[in-house]
């Protein structure tokens, strides 16, 4: 092996030790496991719109998204389509299929350019077997992923448009933690009628109603979120109109 590709490798194992030392699933484990770790985990660069699996398919790997933003969807025999969720950079996503052994339950696609890190089920389950602290972590992700799912049927049975589309729309800005000055979500209004379940039509309706109000501004492919506290209003009104 030549210095060149001897220097290539040492840098790729130091990028991803990097990246996994970061990761909020994985920066709790121990050198040792890290390097361990460090040696299954697959560096893949994807652009915009490529398949990383589609429902069906067997769960033969994790993901850890470095950065970009993953889409995980559904779709219908008609063509109708429905964002399930949208996997950031310090996420991971695919755990359910690699831990249960069966297929996939949705498509997921790269929704921007992306860098993920791919770690084969035949080597993590062994791994996490063996690492209490990481099994854990996958215990509260899991519970995590069931609190989420039970909102979102919540919301979708029980809340009326603006208040489905205010909760989208902050929970996007707190689950990728934009900075309180720069509330810029980066996402299209088709996108986001298919996470609320209301047509494109009924969204930027709103969405207009609210950029009147000067509560949001709306961009090209983008939503900035100039006075959230009126939408969180709306969403705690749901809550006590509950109680």
């Amino acid at each position: 092996m030549t210095e060149e590709k001897k220097a290539s490798g040492r840098s790729s194992t130091s990028g991803k030790l990097s990246v996994l030392r970061q990761h909020p699933i994985f920066c709790e484990l121990e050198s040792d496991a890290l390097d361990q770790l460090c040696r299954y985990a697959k560096p893949t660069s994807l652009k915009r719109g490529a398949t990383i699996f589609s429902k069906g398919d067997p769960g033969s790997c994790l993901y850890a998204v470095i950065n970009g933003t993953v889409k995980i969807s559904v779709s219908s025999p008609d063509g109708r389509n429905a964002i399930l969720n949208l996997i950031s950079a310090g996420e991971i996503f695919g755990e359910v299929a690699v831990l249960d052994g069966r297929e996939r339950t949705a498509d997921a696609t790269a929704n921007t350019n992306c860098e993920i890190l791919v770690i084969d089920r035949r080597e993590f389950l062994p791994f996490v077997k063996s690492q209490p602290v990481l099994a854990m972590k996958f215990i509260e992700l899991l519970c995590d992923r069931l609190r989420w799912t039970s909102d979102q049927v919540e919301q979708v049975i029980l809340q009326d448009l603006p208040r489905r589309l205010a909760s989208a729309l902050l929970g996007l800005t707190e689950k990728r933690k934009l900075d309180p000055a720069s509330r810029t979500i980066a996402i299209t209004q088709q996108e986001i009628s298919e996470m609320v379940g209301m047509t494109r039509e009924s969204i930027n309706k709103q969405l207009r109603a609210w950029a009147a109000r000067d509560w949001v501004r709306l961009e090209h492919g983008a939503i900035v979120l100039l006075n959230p506290e009126p939408l969180r209003g709306l969403t705690e009104a749901s809550h006590d109109d509950d109680e």
